[in-house]
């Protein structure tokens, strides 16, 4: 979620940076009071981009990364893909007939492909956590206490979608797509046995009142509305988490939400033998139909402040393996707020349903709601117990927990975290330079990069398409052969990515074209330079957020990286991971050559500054 309107890039050597060169500066997503879906009608469709511009800018993206004899061959299978009256003018023809008959050509299929068709576990390989500042709690009281406000702080945001309240973002003056924000409450992902479904439960006659509390392993049904419709105050709230506190003492429970950690098709036939139980369905339904989800997590074990962050991050991506908090979780549940009763606190999402975007906005409405002091006086009603959940565990279904336990803590040992909080400087620094602080951070990312490996690779970067009717994301390639042709590129509005020219999803769609209409695959989607250029080594993503929060993500591919960062006015969070089962990879060592290379790119313009 980024803008690539630059003002500065820079092309580098082995040794460091040389020719600074100007840019554009970004434009900034701003809010406006007004109902949201106003403006949805009158959004612009996404457009299909001209096949010979995407296989042209395909063909660029790879002279970096190919050899010349592999970047012939696939000259040669382009010119016979782009033959008039040839298959990819047929596929592009398609594709603009698709484009005309549906709101959004792409979205069904980036849904699809991206996320419900995976068969990879959610936990760490899609469903980004976030890191919330550490909470100084005292005792189980502050962790209840903090507990309730965040509720009614989520609950306060509910409000505005409910409402239509909901304040409109505009980018250049243009009114986003809203959509994603009606999709992160009340829904869950769905295990099947080949794809999975995203059910969105808002959408019904009768829309879900309650939210799941998840402590020791064990699942409780909140209500939170009184009879009137009201919403519950955070000291009818704090008294409903004390008797769910107070409800599950024991810690010999099974932990049933580690079964959605598992790879998919696993997860999905675990899923289906233990719905067969009908206490148990009902407690499954109970969960997925539930606003969201709030984790009560146990302590973990004391580390030092520098180590701090990076256990807090691996919490929110996977909750630390079958001994800690990993069994506190539904993994499926697109929203889950996890507060640990030492301070910890932050949250996971699954991805399939919305971006970055709305669930930044909504850590930030929470967070402002949560300074207010609360002013609402509490009716005198007696409330319910919470409705504990009940799981009847077969020998076949405690046979499933045992290998969710030893998949999830196989996986935890694998996934390096580690948190960079660079403190030298933030984004007023580039931006007195008259320079996007995103594009110096992307560049930062492939000195970094280069220097430890003395090669470039293959970087996605993520930004969004909502100025488009139900737009999602499409790809930054940020690697090119030359950074000054890379900078007039990005520098033309009318080739950004973000205005629907981009070639990622355009290519994904002759792909998915091609599927459903041809009995075999073009030969230009099984060369192998699209398997190289496709293989992100860099998988990054920026979260902006007026909280001083650390997303996390795990990487794109077995030997690459994540990296998310959050630039704030005078630093910047960086959360980079990678797994220890690569050799060539190694998380700590990546983030040391970022922070060098942030340092060496200030000295360097400052230089440039005083001889201008």
């Amino acid at each position: 979620m980024c803008s690539w309107f630059f003002l500065v890039l820079f092309s580098f050597t082995r040794t460091g940076l040389v020719k600074p060169c100007r840019l554009l500066s970004p434009l900034p997503v701003v809010q406006i009071s007004e109902r949201p879906l106003v403006h949805q009608e009158s959004l612009l469709k996404l457009p299909v981009p001209p096949l010979q511009q995407t296989c042209v800018r395909y063909l660029a993206s790879l002279e970096p990364l190919i050899s010349e004899e592999e970047m012939t061959h696939t000259h040669k299978l382009m010119d016979e893909f782009l033959r008039p009256g040839g298959v990819g003018e047929r596929l592009q023809k398609s594709l603009e007939r698709r484009a005309r008959k549906t709101e959004n050509w792409l979205t069904d299929w980036w849904m699809q492909s991206s996320y419900l068709d995976s068969r990879m576990p959610v936990a760490m390989y899609t469903s980004p956590g976030v890191v919330l500042p550490k909470m100084h709690l005292q005792d189980r009281q502050g962790q209840m206490r903090f507990a309730a406000k965040l509720i009614a702080g989520v609950l306060d945001f509910k409000s505005m979608i409910d409402s239509d309240t909901l304040p409109v973002e505009y980018l250049g003056g243009k009114p986003l797509c809203m959509d994603q924000y009606y999709r992160v409450l009340s829904s869950c992902r769905i295990p099947g046995p080949k794809r999975d479904t995203v059910v969105n439960y808002a959408i019904g006659k009768t829309p879900p009142t309650h939210i799941t509390v998840v402590h020791n392993f064990q699942f409780f049904v909140l209500d939170v509305y009184n009879s009137d419709g009201s919403p519950l105050t955070v000291d009818q709230l704090y008294v409903q988490l004390e008797k769910i506190w107070n409800s599950s003492l024991q810690t010999n429970k099974e932990p049933v939400g580690i079964l959605t950690s598992n790879h998919r098709n696993t997860w999905g036939k675990a899923y289906n033998n233990l719905i067969k139980d009908k206490t148990n369905k009902e407690s499954v339904r109970a969960i997925q139909k539930s606003i969201f989800t709030v984790c009560l997590d146990a302590p973990k074990p004391r580390v030092s402040d520098e180590m701090y962050f990076n256990k807090v991050a691996a919490q929110m991506l996977h909750g630390g393996g079958s001994r800690w908090n990993s069994g506190n979780r539904w993994f499926d549940k697109t929203l889950q707020f996890i507060i640990g009763e030492d301070g910890s606190c932050g949250l996971t999402y699954e991805h399939a349903p919305a971006e970055g975007p709305p669930i930044v906005f909504l850590v930030d409405h929470v967070v402002d709601y949560m300074k207010r002091s609360e002013m609402v006086r509490t009716p005198m009603i007696p409330l319910s117990m919470p409705q504990k959940l009940r799981f009847n565990i077969t020998p076949e279904i405690k046979k499933d927990i045992e290998k969710a336990k030893q998949n999830m803590n196989i996986m935890v040992h694998d996934l390096d975290v580690r948190v960079l909080n660079f403190t030298h400087y933030g984004r007023k620094f580039p931006k007195s330079h008259k320079m996007s602080p995103d594009a110096f951070i992307q560049m930062a990312f492939q000195l970094a990069y280069y220097r430890m490996y003395q090669t470039c690779c293959p970087t996605y970067e993520s930004t969004s398409l909502r100025m488009f009717k139900l737009g999602r994301t499409e790809a930054i390639r940020s690697t090119t052969t030359e950074s000054l042709q890379f900078t007039k590129a990005m520098d033309d509005p009318s080739k950004h990515a973000i205005h629907g020219q981009g070639i990622e999803r355009h290519m994904l769609g002759l792909k998915m074209i091609a599927i459903e209409d041809l009995t075999s695959l073009p030969e230009i989607f099984m060369d192998t330079s699209f398997a190289v250029a496709s293989h992100f080594n860099l998988y990054t993503s920026q979260v902006g957020s007026k909280t001083d929060c650390v997303m996390c993500l795990g990487p794109m591919v077995p030997d690459g990286y994540g990296i998310c960062y959050n630039p704030m006015d005078d630093h910047i969070n960086f959360a980079v991971t990678a797994f220890n089962s690569c050799e060539e990879t190694n998380a700590t060592k990546l983030s040391q050559f970022l922070e060098d290379s942030l340092l060496d790119m200030k000295t360097l313009l400052e230089q440039v500054s005083k001889t201008q």
